[in-house]
């Protein structure tokens, strides 16, 4: 590409600086030093420490990391939790069977006695946050070796964690890092683990529109499900026990029936997952070229093959429903990722990004040693492993989605073999199994192959279809009868067809890590460098770290937003869209009779806007990623008005690069739900718990 000039780069970059100050998925501990002002003149009421306080009761308390991959939020002095529909998925799956199907018909518990255990479920708040950066620098600056440095590093961790949970055994620790290593925090948290289900809408609510609609606007999903935190007698986190009692929280969210209007002031606070908003131009490449390039083909061909047998059989789609949403969710989105990289120009944004960067290193003598050629050593590293990448996606996203291979390892985990094959169905384990050893065949070089595939072409002809069968067709994993059996028998199972195939693919694994392994030591070392870089360089531009899993707060406004020439989003729905896309013919979108029957009555009590329509879902201009979904919609007051849980198609390429005009998060809004549980669900007598201010 053509080099700029310098002026020219800067003014690029410090302009996309500008374009971000809106953006951003903050630290609590830093609001006050960061972004209170910006937020009071954007229209919050709070302070910074009714927000986040470590020696009172704050917002933050309200809010937990909801089985540790979304988020959810306390809305009653009873531990009441409202979350995603889509969040509690997996344990509403888990409590099903046929003749309780709570995915498809739904459920509310009508007191606590009726509300079911959902085992293995936690859920986990923050105690507080504490910089722990200089001690950390000042340990590892002693040592002269990488490995003398990782030593160090990982005393003082210990000693960090020790100190922080020494007066509190509830409570636990973790250090993280942030910036790419430039900051760290230790953070302690409280974990309670008996979770219990509430309820929630039939799945032509909570999942209405599924995969067609996912990621996408206008939206018309009731996504939300109930569960509820019990602790001990002392109110401290406990195993499941019948003698449990609902959690008193030290704050729970009041709740608003004002609903929201164009502009009004928005924020959220949850658990975004992972960005990288310091990707550079080889990341992105490798990111859309291999990443989601290879998960996109391979889950869409392992997608069709579950959701052909779920159609055919309630029980298979019953054991499969979690596994599909979960595997749907990043297909989609990947899809949507490379689609926007290319109309967005992504890749090349990037390049005058490390352009401009060079160039400014370039023109100080003390820059040029301090962060030398850290964009270099990056983009060499990731070019450098191209091969290794490829082959690892495709070992991960096909021979290793093979779930008998997994049994082994059900054997020495909860619920143990139980639990693997109540949601295993081996007849359609089996047709993956074939169509996946198929496209690794097809799309690896043999060198990367395991042994198994000599197996299948010397005795079996390369009919991979015999192969497979002859291995499901001797392997004691396939049933608990056979399992059993073989245990009782005293069969050594390392001699299973299904053990020989697991350390074939081990094999290939080593092969390529140690590899992929050294390509990531050279990239987080150059990336930490870069990164102190770019904060040197933008000075008094605040900024904030890259999403981590660790509490975060993103604020904006209620928006609608336009995708392209002559078309504008309004920034609300409705039910009536839920009826205009009504088809009984297609699962997505059935809508329940009793829902019709509501919506044709006009019946919405207290929750329709003044015009007399429901509302269903809205828009705000918050920056959100995966681990935000169930995060708390809040106004200026920081009453709930809604669950964030999808991010846009327009804007897909978000978790990179914010989109200021095009990003949108899309919340299922409070009303729809407090309709839902009351006038659909007949459980308005968990209202009488809430706080709500109309």
């Amino acid at each position: 590409m053509k080099r700029l000039p310098l002026l020219l780069t800067l003014s690029i970059l410090l302009s996309a600086i500008q374009m971000r100050a809106d953006e951003g998925m903050w630290m609590l501990p830093l609001l006050e030093k960061l972004n209170i002002k910006k937020m009071h003149e954007s229209g919050l009421k709070l302070s910074a420490q009714e927000i986040y306080n470590i020696n009172n009761s704050s917002l933050k308390d309200a809010i937990v990391h909801f089985g540790g991959g979304c988020t959810a939020e306390v809305v009653s002095d009873k531990g009441l939790l409202f979350t995603n529909h889509h969040c509690g998925y997996s344990s509403i799956q888990k409590l099903s069977t046929v003749d309780h199907d709570y995915l498809k018909d739904g459920y509310w518990a009508m007191n606590l006695k009726e509300e079911l255990p959902a085992k293995g479920l936690t859920v986990t708040f923050i105690d507080k946050f504490v910089d722990v950066t200089e001690r950390i620098n000042k340990a590892v600056a002693k040592a002269k070796t990488d490995k003398e440095k990782q030593a160090a590093y990982e005393a003082i961790v210990a000693k960090i964690k020790e100190e922080a949970t020494s007066q509190d055994k509830t409570l636990d620790a973790m250090v993280t890092g942030f910036y790419n290593g430039n900051a760290y925090y230790v953070i302690t948290t409280r974990t309670f683990k008996d979770i219990r289900f509430v309820g929630a809408p039939p799945s032509s609510i909570g999942k209405f529109g599924a995969d067609t609609d996912n990621w996408m606007w206008p939206r018309h999903t009731g996504d939300f499900s109930v569960f509820r935190i019990y602790a001990d007698k002392n109110n401290n986190p406990a195993e499941y026990s019948e003698e449990n009692v609902p959690y008193t929280p030290k704050q729970s969210l009041k709740i608003s029936l004002k609903g929201v209007k164009e502009n009004d002031y928005t924020m959220i606070i949850g658990f975004p997952g992972r960005t990288t908003r310091f990707m550079l131009s080889e990341e992105a490449k490798e990111t859309q070229n291999i990443n989601n390039a290879i998960s996109i083909y391979v889950r869409g061909e392992k997608q069709n093959i579950w959701m052909e047998d779920m159609i055919a059989d309630p029980k298979v789609r019953i054991q499969y429903s979690s596994k599909y949403a979960g595997s749907s969710n990043g297909w989609k989105k990947w899809m949507g990722m490379n689609e926007t990289f290319d109309k967005l120009n992504i890749v090349e944004r990037r390049a005058a990004e490390e352009q401009a960067f060079n160039e400014w290193v370039a023109a100080n003598k003390k820059r040029s040693k301090k962060y030398g050629n850290a964009v270099e050593q990056i983009n060499s590293a990731v070019k450098d492993r191209a091969e290794y990448a490829y082959v690892y996606r495709y070992l991960s996203e096909s021979l290793s989605a093979i779930e008998l291979l997994k049994a082994p390892l059900s054997a020495n985990r909860a619920g143990g073999m139980d639990g693997f094959f109540k949601d295993y169905s081996v007849s359609t384990d089996r047709k993956l199994a074939k169509r996946m050893i198929a496209i690794y065949k097809e799309k690896v070089d043999p060198k990367y192959h395991p042994a198994f595939f000599s197996v299948i072409d010397e005795q079996f002809g390369g009919d991979i279809s015999k192969f497979v069968d002859n291995v499901y067709d001797n392997s004691a994993y396939t049933s608990k009868e056979k399992y059993d059996a073989a245990i009782a028998a005293g069969i050594n199972l390392k001699a299973d067809p299904v053990s020989i195939l697991r350390n074939d693919l081990h094999k290939v694994s080593n092969m390529i890590m140690p590899e992929l392994l050294a390509s990531s030591a050279v990239i987080d070392k150059a990336k930490k460098t870069y990164v102190a870089g770019v904060l040197e360089m933008q000075g008094d531009n605040a900024s904030y770290p890259d999403a981590n899993s660790t509490m975060r707060l993103t604020y904006g406004k209620v928006l609608p937003y336009s995708p392209k020439d002559a078309v504008i989003y309004d920034y609300i729905t409705t039910l009536d869209g839920v009826m205009q896309k009504e088809d009984p013919n297609n699962w997505e979108f059935v809508v329940p009779a009793k829902l019709k029957e509501l919506w044709k009555a006009k019946d919405f009590g207290e929750y329709a806007l003044e015009n007399g329509k429901m509302p269903v879902a809205f828009l705000c201009n918050c920056d959100i990623t995966g681990g935000n979904s169930g995060s708390p919609v809040l106004n200026d007051k920081g009453e709930l008005l809604g669950l964030a849980f999808d991010g846009n198609w327009e804007a897909m390429s978000g978790d990179v690069i914010f989109e200021p005009e095009l990003q949108r998060c899309i919340n299922v809004d409070i009303r729809y739900v407090l309709f839902i549980i009351d006038k659909f669900g007949g459980a308005g007598y968990l209202l009488d718990e809430m706080k709500i201010v109309r």
